[in-house]
């Protein structure tokens, strides 16, 4: 009996030797497509190569008040509320950091420029579930979201481009947001652009206290471009008075690239969200801010500040407000969007979000079949 079942297991072991030697052989000699395989297609096909770089992904949470997408749709608030999607965006191999790679003439394709892969509209409460499900498993500041408010003179696609840029160049390891408000996108459509900001300051300031409120979310910071800076520190002035100061603990780092604010008006901003941690990126040469401030009256703009001058920098930081100068980096003759193009700053950018906080170091976001909590990472 006890040979019989031995010469049984000797069977079974030079039966497994030999399917194993073929499977092998299939794979070495045919490349067969196996999971896992394709990405040795190269050298086991005898190429000698490495398999080539792909696109990375990037998906992003939209909050719109557009009507529309495109064309005149895009330059008009919705009239029916805040409109909600989650984008795909991928980034060629070959993207640098700072550039949004377009298509001079032809269509775009995914080897060379930033292309929009994919997008599901939502309605409120599926943006909300989305959101808390992409929340769901990270840990530590990866549990944190970024929301980007684009600028004057802002078309959707480019804004939406942006936000991808951004989260990747800066190496965000949380959740991005774009709210995106009925710019013109036209030079001339200054005034336009200023009052669809205003209309857009509650729509903002609920979508802050909805992010805030996702169940195992960690900080939420917030990015803010040109007059896109004036909207969010509206919006963060309203949550104030309406006793959300620090959106229940869960305010991060708020960072106003060059911000077409009034002086004044930031004084008053300021006073009402210490204390909120702000970072203002200036740049002494932007002749957008400098058209703004002629518009304006000549008034000076907190974004055109020159930071070299201690008077100036003492200003903004008399009124807690931390100063980065974005001088010595140049995006063109405009000098308006070098935050967002110089890798040296978006590491900035970066680094300000990714600094570990103690308290929350191990911290990890679980869904359960009974709800959300927050848990000590093993």
């Amino acid at each position: 009996m006890k040979a019989s079942m031995s010469r049984q297991r000797r069977s079974l072991l030079v039966v497994m030797r030999w399917a194993f030697i073929a499977t092998l052989a299939a794979v070495l000699g045919g490349c067969v497509d196996m999971d896992g395989a394709a990405d040795y297609v190269g050298l086991c096909c005898g190429s000698g190569s490495a398999p080539a770089p792909r696109p990375r992904l990037v998906q992003v949470f939209i909050a719109s008040m557009r009507k529309g997408e495109s064309g005149a749709a895009a330059q008009n608030a919705s009239v029916d509320g805040t409109h909600f999607a989650l984008a795909t965006l991928t980034l060629p191999p070959s993207h640098q950091s700072g550039a949004i790679e377009t298509p001079n003439w032809g269509s775009a394709t995914a080897e060379k420029h930033i292309v929009l892969a994919g997008e599901r509209q939502l309605d409120g409460d599926e943006f909300r579930a989305e959101l808390a499900s992409h929340i769901s498993g990270r840990i530590g500041v990866n549990r944190d979201v970024l929301v980007f408010v684009h600028g004057f003179n802002n078309s959707f696609e480019e804004a939406r481009m942006r936000t991808a840029q951004i989260a990747a160049d800066s190496r965000f390891g949380g959740v991005p947001v774009l709210f995106t408000w009925p710019s013109k996108n036209e030079l001339f459509g200054y005034e336009s652009d200023k009052d669809s900001a205003m209309a857009s300051r509650d729509a903002l300031e609920e979508l802050l206290e909805q992010v805030a409120a996702t169940p195992g979310i960690g900080k939420v910071h917030i990015l803010a471009h040109s007059m896109g800076g004036w909207l969010a520190m509206e919006a963060l002035r309203q949550a104030s008075l309406a006793g959300h100061r620090d959106l229940e603990g869960h305010l991060g780092e708020v960072m106003l690239a060059n911000p077409d604010i009034d002086m004044d008006v930031f004084a008053t901003q300021m006073a009402r969200i210490t204390p909120a941690k702000v970072t203002v990126f200036a740049t002494a040469n932007d002749r957008a801010l400098s058209l703004s401030s002629a518009i304006a009256q000549s008034r000076k703009r907190v974004g055109a500040i020159d930071p070299a001058k201690p008077e100036d920098k003492a200003q903004l930081e008399a009124l807690g407000a931390k100063v980065y100068d974005l001088s010595a980096f140049s995006d063109g003759f405009i000098d308006h969007g070098a935050y967002a193009a110089a890798p040296d700053v978006l590491h900035a950018i970066g680094a300000q979000m990714a600094a570990p906080r103690a308290a929350e170091t191990n911290t990890v976001s679980i869904i359960d079949a009974s709800g959300y909590s927050d848990k000590p990472a093993n």
